[in-house]
């Protein structure tokens, strides 16, 4: 299976670079200062002992002309819009769309744009992030892909999907309640970047405090009871894993934290706000999740 790589940075770079090892025919469709970077010094992944550096196959935005059985989408939402614009000449009758991307936002523009049909569900976790250099540096062990059809019936090429993405060195899971897992993500990584953005604090800074554990565990709760509401409502596994992730000493702030410290975009309206508004439409209370969407518009009203 042809794969079309959109998005060579911390997740998928990451991904990409894997699939590359393993042989798999992969594709990076990237910008020209990316594109640069990657011709110059190759798609680097280091941290934890690796130094890992790789030539892939690039196309530049522009000047995509042939289509792929599967588009890996791996983009800052707020990126979006142009990337699907950008991937759309690879999108032909057979080919599949897996993104990962935060939020469930982006499923209805996809959807919208090529059909619901040709669009998986997926969920990425890995610790990565993409040093000034533009180096892949890993900061933990975490490395996992999960995808699935959100349709029915099947796509038929997802078993193609899944034979491609397993067996590259990462846990590749298909997954037939694929949904509830992107709630389940969502409602994760709500409760890490309130906790730090409220509080301006890493985990370890805000359980450090009195009071700190208890209020972690209320922004979990919150966001917890918006994907109860909407019918996903998270296995228990997966709640109590966040409750001990956003109470645990050793933990550090989110992506979106980091962004908002370094006055960058961040993802607010794609993790808080589409959160919030399907709370209203639901009926459900959110008053912590509320603050942090109001502050994050804030700080993008500052940035511009």
């Amino acid at each position: 299976m042809r794969i079309l790589v959109v998005g060579a940075g911390a997740t998928g770079g990451y991904f990409g670079g894997r699939l590359l090892q393993a042989g798999r025919d992969v594709t990076f469709l990237v910008r020209p200062g990316r594109a640069k970077v990657l011709r110059d010094t190759g798609l680097r992944i280091v941290g934890l002992g690796e130094e890992t550096v790789l030539e892939p196959p690039l196309v530049e935005t522009g000047t995509l002309r042939e289509t792929y059985g599967l588009v890996l989408l791996a983009v800052k939402a707020t990126g979006l819009a142009p990337a699907i614009d950008d991937f759309a000449p690879a999108v032909g009758p057979g080919t599949l769309v897996l993104p990962f991307l935060n939020g469930l936002a982006h499923i209805d523009a996809l959807d919208a744009r090529f059909g619901a049909d040709a669009v998986l569900g997926g969920v990425a976790k890995v610790l990565t992030t993409l040093d000034e250099d533009g180096a892949i540096r890993r900061l933990g062990p975490l490395q996992q892909l999960t995808y699935g059809a959100r349709t029915e019936p099947v796509p038929p090429r997802l078993a193609d999907v899944d034979a491609a993405l397993s067996g590259a060195g990462f846990p590749a899971a298909l997954s037939g309640r694929i949904t509830e897992a992107m709630w389940a993500k969502w409602v994760f990584i709500a409760a890490i970047g309130a906790v730090n953005s409220l509080l301006r604090g890493t985990i370890g800074e805000v359980v450090a405090v009195p009071g700190g554990a208890e209020f972690a565990e209320a922004v979990v709760a919150e966001a917890a009871s918006v994907a109860e509401a909407a019918g996903f409502p998270v296995p228990p596994a997966d709640l109590e894993a966040t409750r001990k992730t956003v109470t645990d000493p050793a933990m550090g702030g989110s992506s979106l934290y980091r962004d908002l410290l370094g006055g960058h975009p961040v993802e607010g309206e794609q993790i808080f706000g589409d959160l919030t508004a399907r709370a209203r439409r639901l009926g459900v209370a959110t008053p912590l999740l509320d603050l942090v969407s109001l502050q994050l518009r804030v700080h993008q009203h500052r940035i511009g």
